[in-house]
């Protein structure tokens, strides 16, 4: 089977982790979860990745606290190091994973986020990478001075300035940008790390978002971990890179995934029932439903039904976007209340059936999902996997010391680091004048 008309698969998948920021993927609760501003948790992650061959370490970003009825949520991740401080302490306690960097182009300067991002470049020899986001909903703007000055429309336009401008300061070029959000008037200073330059990822998966990926980005971070997706999103990337005028094989896509992981198959699904009651609490459950409703929940039943009345949709709340605001926060309750209702979901099973990572989850026995991931390779649907576990530190150790092996005995994980730099270690081209530093 051929995705795409002039990809060759490589027959190789890599692993990736991503440690999130704001969100309920992870049990932080548990006796076994380490303390999320603590450096010796992400420390000890990292370097299991590293154990485990991982091309990356990936660090979420969060630009605003989560609310709930206009309170701070305590339940979630709050108070995380800054990425880019705490990516190039762990460049002193790593020698080969690549240390990846979520930034927004909305909200940094280009100039200042390009300076930044290729210091961890340098200091860490060349493994840097940037995750290109353009988030711009109003809530989260309000965290900002310029929150709210760039429409939803022109986020990829404004992001491809930002990017323009940072690699021509990468690449040593003096640079004037002048558009509608941007004046920029640049001469670079700092020399060039081993690998030329920071590895640009995007996450987007908007038909804007694809083209901005299929135009600039090298490698695509996506929520697509089902096969038959997978290769349909890789059929469709491949088609857009070529029109941009980029080889087949320019952009690799590492996909989210989950990894339930047990000897056997009953085992893991076991595992993974206890594991959704934990990632989704009673309190996380009533929080889930509030911020449709726009009124406090706190007197239902999270094990019981959802409630028959309507949302005040004049105070549905922000932090969850405009989608699901005012008028559509009555659609969005209609659908949640007909699909509990046809699955016999009580208020606690729709949040965790729509809060989990359930739909790109591999849940199964070591060796049945070493043989699922070697299907993947075999279509060359994806490059990889950015592993997001639910424990942190612990979450990826099956990951390592029994899906890793596993791979390597089907020939579709790399033996060893196959360089010193992220881009040797993704299988990556050179970026432009790379190896010339100074």
């Amino acid at each position: 089977m051929t995705v795409a008309e002039g990809f060759r698969p490589s027959g190789v998948l890599r692993f990736g982790v991503f440690v999130h920021g704001v969100n309920p993927d992870v049990v932080w609760r548990s006796p076994e979860a380490g303390s999320q501003v603590a450096f010796e948790t992400y420390r000890r992650v990292a370097q299991t990745a590293e154990r485990g061959g991982f091309a990356y370490f990936f660090l979420a970003e969060g630009l605003r606290l989560r609310e709930n009825n206009g309170e701070i949520f305590e339940l979630d991740v709050a108070g995380r190091p800054d990425a880019q401080s705490l990516l190039a302490a762990l460049a002193a306690e790593t020698s080969r994973i690549g240390l990846v960097a979520t930034q927004s182009a909305t909200y940094n300067d280009a100039v200042d986020l390009a300076r930044r991002l290729q210091s961890l470049d340098l200091v860490s020899g060349g493994r840097a990478g940037w995750n290109v986001v353009t988030t711009i909903d109003p809530w989260t703007g309000e965290n900002f001075k310029r929150g709210g000055y760039l429409p939803f429309r022109d986020r990829y336009v404004n992001a491809a300035d930002v990017l323009a401008a940072a690699r021509a300061s990468w690449r040593g070029l003096p640079t004037t940008i002048t558009s509608d959000y941007h004046r920029v008037s640049h001469a670079p200073g700092l020399p060039r790390s081993p690998q030329g330059e920071p590895v640009v990822f995007q996450a987007g998966v908007s038909p804007q978002g694809r083209d901005f990926a299929a135009r600039h980005a090298e490698v695509i971070f996506l929520p697509y971990s089902r096969l038959e997706d997978a290769v349909e999103f890789r059929a469709d990337i491949v088609e857009r890179t070529v029109a941009a005028g980029r080889e087949p094989n320019a952009v690799a896509i590492m996909p989210a995934a989950e990894f339930v992981l047990a000897p056997t198959a009953a085992e893991a699904e076991e595992k993974e029932s206890e594991l959704r009651r934990l990632q989704v609490g009673p309190e996380q459950a009533i929080a889930f439903l509030e911020a449709y409703w726009g009124r406090d929940l706190s007197d239902l039943d999270p094990e019981g039904p959802l409630p028959d009345f309507d949302p005040v949709i004049d105070r549905t709340d922000g932090s969850r976007g405009e989608r699901f605001q005012f008028a559509d926060a009555k659609k969005v309750a209609d659908r949640l209340r007909a699909e509990a209702k046809s699955h016999g979901w009580s208020i606690r099973d729709t949040a965790i059936a729509k809060l989990t990572a359930r739909p790109r989850a591999f849940v199964g026995g070591f060796d049945e999902v070493a043989d699922r991931l070697a299907e993947y390779a075999d279509k060359g649907a994806v490059d990889g996997f950015t592993v997001t576990p639910y424990l942190i530190p612990g979450g990826i150790d099956d990951v390592v010391d029994e899906l890793v092996p596993r791979l390597k005995e089907r020939g579709v994980y790399p033996e060893a680091y196959e360089g010193d730099t992220l881009r040797a270690n993704l299988g990556l081209g050179p970026a432009p004048g790379a190896g010339e530093a100074e």
